[in-house]
């Protein structure tokens, strides 16, 4: 093991896979997430390649404390910011606001405190960041303001993030899948699991391995090559049409 990953959200979904594909490949895998129950099962699973760390994107000490980890495990050399939540698809002015700040609080907050963080690691080992954004912040549909908004802003940031680090070897990379079958919806919906399953019925989505190969393609890739943006959705998905609204 020479090289290390930070997952963010490593709990579940992309970032469990993301997890398991790396420990798998040879790498350090240092895991992030608030439910330590499922973290200390991955940690069985994976073994001495994976460190369990249990913390909410919220916490933005706990967050600037990861740059201090000590070696091997401070040696970081790929961030992938995977955590993130949705609010529900209800539209803005019925939507609970203590559900808005969570979302904008973990996808924007938590993401820039812990890059930030860890910039000074991955400028001296001219490592990585890989940014989970979404179709959503390309493509809007009705009830997807906030958490579209989120990751418009997470694709604009690893723009301009590139900008910042140009000369300094460090590769950024925004990540946009379409529809990916894991938690997310259930979360969303507040624990709606046939909710989900109608969602992703008969479809053929991608899955969180699918994904994970994709980050694991990117991160390897010679260290002259940087892949700025990345878009992918399942082959049954296309681009929703314009919505009309017409007079009685």
């Amino acid at each position: 093991m020479n090289k290390t990953i930070l997952i963010t959200g490593a709990t579940a979904g992309i970032g469990e896979a993301s997890a398991r594909r790396f420990a798998a490949g040879g790498w350090r895998v240092i895991g992030t997430g608030r439910r330590g129950d499922r973290l200390r099962a991955l940690a069985d699973d994976l073994g001495d390649a994976f460190l369990p760390l249990e913390l909410d994107m919220r916490d933005t000490g706990a967050l600037a404390d990861l740059g201090k980890l000590s070696a091997p495990w401070g040696d970081i050399d790929l961030l992938l910011n995977n955590a993130g939540l949705a609010p529900p698809t209800d539209p803005l002015p019925d939507t609970d606001w203590a559900l808005i700040e969570t979302v904008l609080d973990t996808n924007i907050g938590g993401l820039v405190a812990i890059t930030r963080a860890l910039l000074p690691t991955l400028v001296e080992r001219r490592g990585a960041i890989v940014n989970l954004a979404s179709v959503a912040a390309t493509y809007p549909y009705k009830g997807g303001a906030v958490y579209a908004g989120s990751k418009a802003f997470v694709r604009q940031f690893s723009l301009d993030l590139r900008c910042d680090l140009a000369g300094t070897g460090v590769r950024v990379t925004s990540i946009e899948p379409g529809m990916v079958e894991t938690e997310f919806t259930i979360v969303r919906t507040g624990g709606d699991k046939a909710a989900s399953d109608a969602l992703y019925s008969n479809m053929d989505p991608m899955t969180a391995g699918d994904i994970a190969e994709t980050i694991w393609w990117v991160a390897t890739l010679p260290p002259h090559v940087n892949i700025n943006t990345l878009e992918l959705m399942p082959t049954s998905q296309s681009f929703a049409g314009f919505t009309v609204s017409r007079k009685d």
